[in-house]
């Protein structure tokens, strides 16, 4: 099973797109992208994550971000369920979904629970240089917060262009709103850098180790 921080495994596999590479199909346009398991086709709470992440897919386009589908359905199951989704519910599936059914990616990825026949709902979020950024795991009965993930992506961007952490429930923290977190201090010259950057009014600190600021 793959981890935070390792790159995603090179394979080629079939979708509804055609059979593409992984991270090259993304990586070589300089593309971010989102690969999600869920559980099966023709299924309710999947259907309402397609629906959805449908619904948000510009949104996770313009942050450079591409979603690409997974589940060990076929690709003619994928291909008549987006076409089901289509006319029944008026959205047309615009992403890529692999037909991943001998499970040989899933298993790679760790996406099949212990004792099940099918995958969870998991989350990679792999940058452009194919590195693995964030997992997020939901059990097969409950659907997912697309809007979370799109928080959680914006984030990571803004983490890596920024050199910054983000803080909980970021833009709208209880303490210091839309504010990002200054990286922990590392030696007693970071403090004194610190000091200097708070007299200067850069920075804001509730101690020398819990600095924020406002993003540029």
């Amino acid at each position: 099973m793959v981890v935070i921080g390792e790159k995603f495994p090179e394979v080629e596999v079939n979708t509804t797109h055609g059979r593409i590479k992984l991270p090259d199909y993304f990586t070589e346009k300089g593309r971010w992208f989102m690969l999600f398991s869920h559980p099966a086709d023709f299924t309710p709470v999947c259907t309402t994550e397609f629906y959805a992440l449908q619904k948000r897919v510009d949104q996770f386009r313009e942050l450079g971000v591409e979603p690409i589908g997974l589940s060990l359905d076929q690709v003619f199951s994928h291909l008549k369920w987006a076409e089901w989704i289509k006319e029944n519910l008026g959205e047309e599936i615009t992403f890529p979904i692999i037909a991943d059914d001998m499970g040989d990616l899933a298993k790679e990825l760790g996406m099949i629970p212990s004792g099940a026949t099918a995958t969870a709902r998991a989350v990679f979020i792999v940058d452009d240089k194919g590195v693995i950024r964030a997992i997020v795991y939901y059990p097969a009965e409950v659907g997912r917060d697309w809007d979370e993930i799109l928080r959680l992506v914006n984030a990571l961007k803004i983490s890596t262009e920024k050199g910054v952490a983000l803080p909980h429930k970021w833009p709208n923290n209880e303490l210091i709103g839309d504010r990002a977190i200054v990286p922990p201090a590392a030696s007693v010259e970071d403090i004194k850098a610190r000091e200097e950057a708070k007299a200067k009014g850069e920075i804001e600190c509730y101690d020398w180790w819990f600095c924020h600021k406002k993003l540029d």
